[in-house]
């Protein structure tokens, strides 16, 4: 097992879920498949709130800038309903746009669902933190992070670009998502 210890915001989305009408979905699906993929020990910091565009900022900043988080992950509020403001809340943190993950994404879930054009997710790096927005369900947060036998999950270039912005070397289990590290960064570095 990686001994550094990675820190991670995990953020759900949800009008209804944040008020009690029903049940979360989105933090347990987030945690339970990241426990399975990293072998690094991971320190969760969860968060569920409504759909309100300076609420959604405001954590994400909370989140990386006093929590340190290394990795933040949202689900939910990236359609096009009026409530969905989790992209523009993203960005309004952001100091560099990652375009790659949205596009991968939108890939990914085309496999499955025809609805996926309608997907807005972005990522962008702030700080030395990388944020992620994904679908809302369950089922489609592992396919996107996971991928299929057709196209790469996204989650298989997330240790790289961690290590890129300055955070912790991240490993992980290759029956759940295989890192891919060029060769010339596949030494793990000495000092944690």
């Amino acid at each position: 097992m990686s001994e550094q210890t990675v820190r991670v915001g995990i953020v759900s989305i949800s009008d209804r879920a944040s008020s009690g009408v029903y049940e979360d979905k989105g933090l347990p699906a987030l945690q339970d498949w990241l426990t399975a993929a990293l072998l690094n020990p991971i320190e969760f910091e969860p968060r569920l709130i409504p759909d309100e565009r300076p609420l959604i900022a405001a954590t994400l900043r909370e989140l990386v800038d006093e929590a340190k988080c290394d990795l933040v992950l949202t689900t939910g509020g990236t359609g096009p309903a009026l409530r969905d403001v989790t992209p523009e809340a993203t960005l309004d943190v952001a100091d560099r746009e990652m375009p790659g993950f949205g596009e991968q994404m939108r890939q990914i879930s085309l496999h499955f669902v025809p609805t996926a054009i309608l997907s807005r997710q972005v990522a962008v790096i702030r700080g030395q933190s990388l944020i992620i927005n994904l679908p809302g369900q369950p089922k489609a947060i592992a396919e996107t992070l996971a991928g299929h036998a057709g196209a790469s999950g996204i989650f298989a270039a997330v240790p790289y670009c961690i290590d890129l912005i300055g955070g912790p070397y991240l490993e992980t289990r290759d029956e759940v998502c295989k890192a891919f590290r060029p060769k010339s960064a596949l030494k793990k570095p000495t000092n944690p």
